[in-house]
């Protein structure tokens, strides 16, 4: 019986020495795919000849080893070009776990889908509408699109593991040694250098500016396009108990319910969301820290003041104890029409199978009424305009889990407006445009302002935008023009 046992044990040993072998081998790791097309088109009021490239740039370990292949697609101005004076911007998106599909579609790509302007009608069936897009910055600088790993075409490759990427600090690692790299193979360690991120890609683009300074070779950047920041996420996560959140959303509940009729009537848009600064910054933010040590005349006058900036009933309002969740106001503002706003972009809304539920059930109006344009469109412009063919999909929303938020103890806000403030202080040279939407529910424009007040960030090279849109505030025609016009104010100022 104990030389049965004996063998048993030595053929469990050795199978499970093959299976760890076969763990630890290599996947083998394909050649690295690239596409070349030549174009031209007219942008900024300027014919540009433009190459565009699609490629997978492949990431190695410290063995040397890859373990990642990161997707890009980069627009670069042909002919005779002088790298130390054409600019080039990285461009990606958030999430974690979002492809750069929105802002390439979006905003800055060469051709752009056009979803409703005005958030009333819903993406529907293909076919979509895409458009060339006259505002595109291509007469001023070249664009680089990059998708982390694990979103659009990236992906792990031979040893690689999702521990390497997803989180906070691998994922800035990551980009920013895709971006040296990028910056040596084309020969643009000379060139202006700037990032532009939305959402979690101005989380992203904060660290990767900081990181940038490390690793041995020291990259220093030009400037930081943040579009609907989120450098600090306590002011953007509205949970009971986090009293700064209803001081930093309360101007954009204003805002939004001054877009639908509800309050603010017969004011601006910026004087009205000034008004509620005043009343946030002041009566507010006092009640919200007193409490229930407050008197019921005091917290009646708060409850009307509330109901004034957020159309909300008084008694409501009340019941919520002066303190309005955006979840529960997103279901409220519409609630006598049977409807539901957005978060992303509080113009849009959706209806709602029951008009009893407190929060929002279908999700969110702003992404579900866009999402399916966004997609169709991008996968249409690859194959058709730019000659990608690709052997597997490309993930919109990735798959990047569990991800590494880097808090190292105790449970806390994510947080890179520090990183952000000590590398603009390492570099006296680089700026920083903040651009906002008026109806961002997710990261309010008012968070925006108290975070880069009180992160020691030098506010003389920050510049602050606000425009009649949401989180994407591209979806707006006349938000997306300005904010093209604003960005190449930024990029052309000396």
């Amino acid at each position: 019986m104990k030389s049965f046992k004996s063998l048993l044990y030595i053929l469990l040993l050795i199978a499970t020495s093959a299976i760890v072998k076969a763990q630890d081998e290599a996947k083998p790791i394909p050649e690295a795919q690239s596409f070349v097309t030549l174009h031209e088109g007219v942008f900024g009021g300027k014919k540009i000849n433009y190459q565009v490239k699609g490629s997978e740039m492949y990431l190695k370990n410290s063995k040397g080893e890859p373990t990642g292949a990161m997707w890009s697609v980069a627009y670069t101005k042909s002919g005779n070009v002088d790298p130390t004076t054409r600019p080039v911007t990285f461009v990606f998106n958030g999430g974690p776990g979002s492809a750069s599909m929105w802002l390439h579609m979006g905003f800055f790509g060469p051709k752009v889908i056009r979803v409703d302007s005005d958030a009333k009608e819903d993406d529907g069936g293909a076919p979509y509408p895409i458009e060339v897009n006259k505002d595109a910055l291509l007469d001023i600088m070249d664009l680089v699109f990059v998708d982390p790993i694990g979103t659009g075409y990236s992906q792990l490759i031979g040893k690689g593991e999702g521990k390497e990427y997803w989180g906070l600090n691998q994922d800035a690692e990551s980009i920013t040694k895709f971006m040296r790299q990028w910056v040596t193979e084309n020969n643009r360690w000379m060139s202006p250098k700037y990032i532009a991120g939305e959402s979690y890609g101005t989380t992203r683009a904060a660290a990767v500016a900081q990181t940038l300074e490390g690793g041995g070779q020291n990259m220093a950047l030009n400037g930081l396009i943040l579009i609907s920041q989120a450098l600090d996420y306590q002011g953007s996560t509205s949970i009971n108990d986090n009293i700064r959140s209803y001081v930093t959303y309360l101007p954009s509940m204003a805002t939004t319910a001054w877009y639908h009729k509800k309050a603010g009537q017969g004011k601006t848009i910026a004087a009205f969301a000034q008004e509620a600064r005043d009343f946030a910054y002041g009566d507010y933010v006092s009640a919200l820290y007193k409490g229930d040590f407050m008197s019921d005349a005091e917290k009646n006058e708060i409850a009307q003041r509330l109901s004034y900036f957020t159309g909300l009933d008084v008694g409501f309002i009340k019941r919520a104890n002066n303190r309005i969740l955006t979840s529960r106001f997103k279901k409220e503002l519409l609630r006598d029409q049977g409807m539901a706003i957005g978060t992303l972009d509080g113009r849009y809304f959706g209806d709602d199978p029951d008009d009893t539920a407190d929060s929002p059930e279908l999700g969110d109006a702003s992404s579900y009424k866009v999402s399916a344009a966004y997609t169709a469109a991008l996968n249409h412009y690859f194959t058709n305009d730019l000659k990608i063919t690709m052997d597997r999909p490309y993930l919109t929303s990735g798959r990047v889990s569990p991800w590494d938020w880097g808090s190292g103890g105790e449970p806390m806000y994510v947080k890179t407006s520090r990183r952000l403030a000590k590398a603009m202080r390492r570099n006296d040279k680089m700026k920083v445009m903040v651009a906002s939407g008026y109806y961002d529910l997710i990261t309010p424009f008012f968070d925006a302002e108290i975070t880069f007040s009180r992160n020691a960030i030098p506010m003389e090279r920050v510049k602050f935008t606000y425009y009649e849109g949401g989180h994407m505030m591209y979806n707006h025609w006349p938000a997306f023009e300005q904010l093209a016009k604003d960005i190449r104010q930024f990029i052309e100022a000396k």
